[in-house]
């Protein structure tokens, strides 16, 4: 059997694989077993933020692994405290819990406003309100957090205690608290799995009053959006609002897995000894990779974000074929006249890879791709378009 064939027989058929073996890369760019090489916007769902084998991370990662490669959360580790302080002080987060995924990253969050709210407003006061057309993971309680009923049609019972509104319904949600206990409101900046749907500036400030306003604690979802990807470090720093707890995963740790669940002034001394563990979370070799990471995102590269992308939102606005353009930074959605997955079809044709998003096609190259590679690419997507 080859590779392929290999997988279709031994792994769970829970994926809808491009008929793609990715076998090498550097960069921005990757190479199939045969050879040809693809620039790569994808890197991994906006896992990959400084592309595949980036040196500086390889050595970070290979110096850790040198030393120690687990060690369980009975002992201290540098890279844990290390990463843990490098994200409070660049957020003005107070504490961090570390997992392995956005999933139990929200999970983290969840427990920790249901615990703030039941111990100050009663244990009646559970429910967490997100948004519909939001995506929070795939656990039973990230699940029911998630406001895309699709998603929840085959694993009824779900969690209880869930409660949706739609994005931009302030009022909506308003009657909501009037009516139901809040324990916590859930949010994405931008609904990536959603479509690549930015929240409007008023709705996210209007919401953020309203929880400060009933001491509720506010949480952003920044699995996707975070560590760059919208050209600010995490993408509530686009709307001038400060959460109380920020769930990040995916291009934290640039490949590796690693989930961040980060607690403001209100909720940094909710979670005590024993409310919450994990056996990876703050893996040191993870850890010592997403270092690697998130010291190079200072002010240079997100400017650099920025301006890649006003020049996709310049090159793509009004193109043939493209009916919108939707996102913030290199998180880009394009609403198109072909199906999205004909144009993702015949990108790879062509020797780019593209992602889809609802009906959309969805951009997510790295974080430092060169402009000549992102120029090439987007002239390709165009013809894809026509």
């Amino acid at each position: 059997m080859n590779i392929k064939e290999m997988d279709r027989q031994y792994v769970a058929g829970t994926y809808r694989r491009f008929p793609l073996e990715i076998v090498s890369g550097k960069g921005s760019v990757v190479r199939d077993e045969e050879g040809k090489e693809y620039i790569d916007l994808g890197s991994g769902i906006a896992v990959t933020s400084f592309g595949v084998a980036d040196e500086e991370w390889q050595r970070a990662v290979t110096e850790q692994i040198g030393k120690v490669q687990h060690m369980s959360n009975l002992y201290y580790t540098e890279p844990c405290a290390r990463l843990a302080e490098l994200l409070c002080s660049r957020t003005g987060m107070k504490k961090v819990f570390f997992s392995n995924s956005g999933a139990e990253a929200n999970e983290c969050a969840i427990k920790a406003a249901r615990k703030y709210s039941a111990e100050r407003h009663g244990a009646e006061c559970y429910t967490i309100v997100t948004l519909k057309n939001s995506f929070h993971g795939r656990t039973l309680t990230t699940l029911a957090a998630t406001g895309q009923e699709h998603y929840h049609e085959l694993f009824q019972p779900l969690t209880p205690g869930f409660a949706h509104v739609a994005a931009g319904d302030l009022a909506g949600l308003r009657t909501l608290a009037d009516t139901v206990p809040v324990a916590g409101i859930l949010i994405e900046c931008v609904q990536g799995e959603g479509g690549v749907v930015p929240l409007s500036e008023d709705f996210v400030r209007g919401v953020a009053a309203l929880a400060r306003e009933r001491d509720i604690p506010l949480m952003v979802d920044e699995v996707q959006t975070g560590n760059g990807r919208t050209g600010q470090l995490y993408a509530y720093m686009n709307y001038g609002i400060q959460p109380d707890i920020v769930s990040t995963a995916k291009g934290l740790a640039g490949g590796l897995p690693l989930g961040a669940t980060l607690l403001g002034d209100k909720v940094q001394n909710v979670l005590g000894y024993g409310d919450h563990g994990s056996t990876f979370g703050g893996n040191p070799v993870c850890c010592a990779a997403a270092l690697s990471v998130l010291r190079r995102i200072d002010d240079a590269l997100l400017a650099s974000v920025r301006e890649k992308s006003a020049y996709l939102f310049n090159v793509f606005t009004g193109a043939e074929g493209i009916e919108s353009v939707s996102g913030i930074g290199l998180m880009i959605g394009l609403k198109t006249v072909k199906p999205a997955g004909d144009v993702v079809a015949a990108c790879m044709q062509r020797g780019v890879l593209c992602l889809t998003a609802k009906d959309k096609v969805r951009l997510l190259p790295a974080l430092n791709i060169p402009m000549p590679l992102l120029e090439k690419a987007a002239e390709v997507i165009r013809e894809a378009c026509r």
